[in-house]
């Protein structure tokens, strides 16, 4: 499988996502990503002879403190396709009453290799 500067960019989704109570950043992401995989569908699986096998998944999450993010945790909720999360600095860190929600954004991208000739199935 080649790496993603030879892989084609098939889709991309945003998501937010957040913990209100326990400064949670792994919970926050988790809930971004979710958020960013309810906005999409990849109906061309369903019609071509493409494995989920072929697709990466590449996602970056920003947060306020990125070095508290559990990767391997929210890489392995990822359904399909070799995935990889990375953690970038982002999002919110929002005092409300003595506590802080911590807000979560991230990024799904998912790639193919080059495709030509291809066929819908019947």
């Amino acid at each position: 499988m080649g790496d993603l500067t030879t892989m084609h960019r098939v889709i991309i989704e945003m998501g937010m996502g957040n913990d209100l109570h326990g400064m949670d950043y792994t919970k926050a992401a988790s809930r971004a990503i979710e958020d960013a995989l309810r906005h999409s569908s990849l109906p061309l699986f369903a019609v071509t002879d493409l494995s989920h096998e072929e697709m990466r998944v590449q996602v970056t999450i920003g947060v306020q403190e990125p070095d508290k993010l559990d990767l391997v945790a929210l890489t392995a909720k990822l359904p399909r396709g070799k995935a990889e999360v990375r953690a970038v600095h982002g999002g919110l860190n929002v005092p409300a009453g003595g506590e802080t929600i911590v807000v979560a954004q991230a990024s799904v991208e998912a790639f193919l290799p080059p495709q030509s000739g291809w066929k819908l199935k019947p």
